[in-house]
Formats: structure tokens, sequence, C-alpha cells
């Protein structure tokens, strides 16, 4: 009872100073608007980045050049690689072997022109990497022999170059000044994780080496891109590539010329710089709390010299201390209560704008807001009103009846 009643007269007092009691909060409305904003952001980014990682295909591995740099030197990674790591009796857990060249490359059409990255791929990398095509065909075993020069543009190249993406299947590209034929535009999966997945050219891996990413070795690729037969299988196939790989390469345990990573790598890293960047910037958001909560107890100061001779009637009249505590800090809660509400609402609102701009951007991130995220913002902005109205209210209670009542 004692309680309703000190929330009813908290109310009443705060209701009285309707202007001074929404400057207060204003600190508090400002920092629990920016964590729920950052703390929201901060998973939709994690969610969209490991969605895109996700969608790129299952259970892969990535094998490239370069190992620790204690080692000098390192061979690179050649389609003879490739070729082995495929061998079911070598490598039982892996299920696909996509060689992959890669290097940035000028493309235009009709007056128009794009810098890009080009990608020269073999018919295993759709199965391997998930990749579909919306119009036309993938790259085929004749393309290869052929050296065909015909290309499958990403979404954003082919608006940039023909202003649309569709019926463009037999258009004509030119790719480092020569002409490509295009073969079909990929379906769009996106920015984020690996790069922009829309912002490139693919063309047979054979073209690539002798007309546009010449290398000094010709069986050498960039990237080998591996499908194990399961998601438990990961881990023997990576040990199955790396003994292939020593064994080919000569070198011995602990001193491997060449990295394999997994799928599951990306996604903690990922995860990890994403959640450092959200804690910080969180903590960074959380020390406006600290100041808004020096402004409860700094109103809450003046609040008790102004009512200095109501807490010496109160006191003569039979109040206890406990009775002024619990009124003075049930002022300061509600203080802070209601700016942790306010807030939250404001930083949904802000979440939901950094939404649209980004999807005007073309970089799409759904913000998500935890209840988690909530109920901690609404405790913690009701802590700071509570610890920074102790002292006022102690000192409140702590005032002379007398002294109190004689107090001009």
């Amino acid at each position: 009872m004692i309680i309703l009643q000190s929330i009813i007269e908290a109310l009443e007092s705060l209701s009285s100073n309707k202007l001074r009691s929404g400057l207060t909060i204003i600190g508090i409305v400002i920092g629990v608007g920016a964590v729920i904003t950052i703390d929201s952001i901060g998973r939709g980014a994690e969610n969209t980045i490991t969605g895109s990682i996700q969608g790129i295909g299952t259970n892969l591995l990535f094998v490239f050049r370069g190992g620790g740099e204690e080692v000098r030197n390192p061979q690179p990674i050649t389609l003879g690689d490739a070729d082995a790591i495929s061998d079911p009796f070598q490598a039982p857990s892996v299920s696909g072997v996509a060689p992959v060249l890669s290097g940035d490359v000028e493309v235009s059409a009709g007056g128009e022109s794009t810098t890009t990255e080009a990608e020269g791929v073999t018919p295993e990398y759709s199965p391997v990497r998930n990749v579909k095509v919306t119009e036309g065909d993938f790259i085929r075993e004749e393309h290869l022999l052929g050296r065909a020069s015909v290309v499958l543009l990403g979404t954003e190249v082919a608006e940039r170059l023909f202003g649309r993406t569709g019926g463009l299947v037999g258009e004509t590209v030119r790719i480092e000044g020569q002409p490509f034929r295009v073969l079909g535009v990929l379906e769009s999966k996106g920015g984020s994780g690996f790069g922009n997945q829309d912002d490139r050219v693919i063309v047979p891996l054979t073209s690539a080496q002798t007309r546009l990413l010449r290398r000094s070795n010709r069986d050498r690729v960039d990237l080998l891109v591996v499908q194990a037969a399961s998601a438990d299988s990961v881990s023997f196939a990576q040990q199955e590539i790396a003994q292939i790989l020593r064994a080919r390469h000569r070198t011995s345990i602990g001193a491997d010329d060449f990295t394999i990573l997994t799928q599951q790598d990306f996604l903690d890293t990922a995860r990890t710089i994403t959640s450092v960047l959200t804690i910080f910037l969180g903590g960074i958001a959380a020390i406006s709390l600290l100041v808004g909560g020096i402004g409860i107890m700094n109103i809450m100061l003046v609040s008790v010299t102004e009512r200095t001779r109501e807490i010496g009637l109160r006191k003569a009249l039979g109040a206890r201390r406990i009775d002024i505590l619990v009124q003075f800090l049930t002022e300061s809660s509600l203080l802070s209560m209601f700016g942790g509400m306010i807030g939250i609402g404001l930083g949904a609102g802000i979440a939901q704008i950094v939404k649209s701009i980004a999807e005007a951007q073309g970089t799409p991130i759904n913000p998500a807001i935890g209840l988690d995220t909530v109920l901690l913002a609404t405790l913690f902005s009701t802590a700071v009103g509570l610890f920074f109205g102790l002292y006022p209210a102690n000192r409140a209670a702590s005032l002379e009846p007398v002294e109190a009542l004689r107090y001009e």
C-alpha cells in the first residue's frame, strides 16, 4: 500500500513540474535510444552477413595459397591440386571441387563501362557455390574445351551496362576490349559476406587463363572451393585436403604453404567482429545513461531543497524516515523508467529509419530488437534512477523536522 501511495504522490509531484521533468529524462531517453538502436542494427547486420555467407553454399571449405609468416615462397594452388582433391580415393569426404581464377577487369557495352570482378570457373562451380541463373545457361564443358568467349553477368553489372537484367542472352559485351557473348544473368544474392555477389562477371576458366587473367604458371588458380559430402564430414574433408596438399607441396605439418578455411570459420569471424563493434558502440552509448543519471540526481537535490518545509511538516505529522526515502526514490525511479520507455520507442524508430536508408542504398539490414535488450534497457534505466536518486532521497529523509520547518 505504501508503494502505491508513493507512486501516486510521485506522479503528482512530477506532473506539477512537467517541463523540468521532461528535460530531466532527456539524458535517459538518448542513452536508452542509442543502446537500443546500436544493438538492433548490430544484430541485423550480423544476421545479414551470416545469411549471406550461408547463402553461398553448404559445407564449404576454401583453399588458397599462403600459410604462416614463417613460410617462405609458398607454392601456388594449381589445377593439379584440384584434381587430386577431387579424387574419391584420396579424399572420400569431398563431393566437389571448383577452381577459381579472379581479378578486376573493365567491362563495356553500348557506350557504358564499369570495372568489376571477373571469375574464371568450371561447370562444378555452380553446384558447389550454389550459383543459379535467372535466364540463359551456366558454363558447360564445351565452353571450357573451346575457350569460348561467353560470360555470365551479375545483376548489378547488367543494370549498369544495359539498364535492365532481363532479355540479355545473346548480347555482346567487351571485357578488357575483347568481345564476349552474354550466356546468362546470375541470380541476385546481394552484398555483404564475400563482397557483392551481384557485382561480378563469370567466364570459363580456360578463357580467363588465356585471355583475361594470365598468371606466370598456367595451371595456377587463386582459390579452390571444396564442398564436403555432408556437414558432419567437413572436419574430415579438411584433414584429407591438408594431407593431399602436404604430399604434393612436400611440406611438413606446421609448415603448410596453404590455408584451409571452413564456412564456419567465416561465420565465427563475422559474428565476433559484429559483436565486438556492437558492444563497443553500445558502451559508448551507455555513457549517455550516466549523464542522464547525473541529471536526475541534480534535479532531485533541487527538489529536496524546494520541498524542505514539506518534508519537515510530514515528519512532524508522523512520517517515518523510510516513508520520505521511498517517496524520493520512487520519483527518481519513475523519471528514469519513463525515460527508458520513451528511449526504447526512439531507438526502434531510428532503427527503422536506418533500415530504410540501407535498403535504398542496396544493402538491406533488418534490425532485430531482442526482448532481452528491451528488458535490460528498462531495468538498467530504472536502476540508474534508483542509484542516482539514493543520495538526494537519503538527504531528504535525514532532515530534522524542526530545522526543516524553520527553513526559508
